[in-house]
């Protein structure tokens, strides 16, 4: 890579890191993990430096970081096959009591994968749902959908214990 990129590529990830920290944080909720997602983003970015900044890096390396979180997800969820049968139903998910303590990060970390992804890139990142939907490479009714079903949990997460005010 030529100096004059090299300068760009450094520019870009003073300004971008801060932000593509945050989003990795709060697509995982792990301090450590978000920093590794961040890591290896810029690092494909960074391979692929010529042909992103010439359209929208940021969006590029964000675009990257949603699919290696995605990746990551998709790799722990591996199903174990075992000889006895669960207690439980596992299509309920685990079962999360929320209590008043109850902050935001843990609020998003209880949504499902996909809605917490909507959820962060809509109202955090303040993508339009057109945009969420390339990112997420899924369809803009699928950003809706899960964005408004997010938000309703984070909701009812958030106001559960509080008392009702008439």
């Amino acid at each position: 890579m030529k100096k004059d990129q090299e300068e760009g590529f450094a520019d870009f990830v003073r300004a971008a890191s801060p932000r593509l920290l945050t989003s990795a944080w709060m697509l995982c909720g792990d301090p450590h993990v978000a920093e590794e997602l961040v890591q290896e983003s810029l690092a494909r970015v960074y391979v692929h430096w010529r042909r992103a900044r010439a359209d929208n890096p940021t969006a590029y390396a964000r675009r990257v970081l949603v699919n290696l979180h995605t990746d990551r997800w998709r790799k722990r969820r591996r199903e174990v096959l075992t000889d006895t049968v669960p207690d439980t139903d596992p299509a309920s998910g685990p079962q999360v009591t929320l209590g008043l303590d109850l902050d935001l990060t843990q609020a998003l970390q209880a949504l499902p994968r996909r809605e917490r992804e909507c959820v962060v890139l809509r109202h955090y990142l303040d993508l339009s749902e057109k945009d969420a939907a390339a990112t997420l490479g899924v369809s803009t009714g699928t950003v809706k959908s899960s964005t408004s079903r997010g938000l309703a949990a984070l909701r009812a997460a958030l106001t559960e214990g509080e008392p009702n005010h008439v």
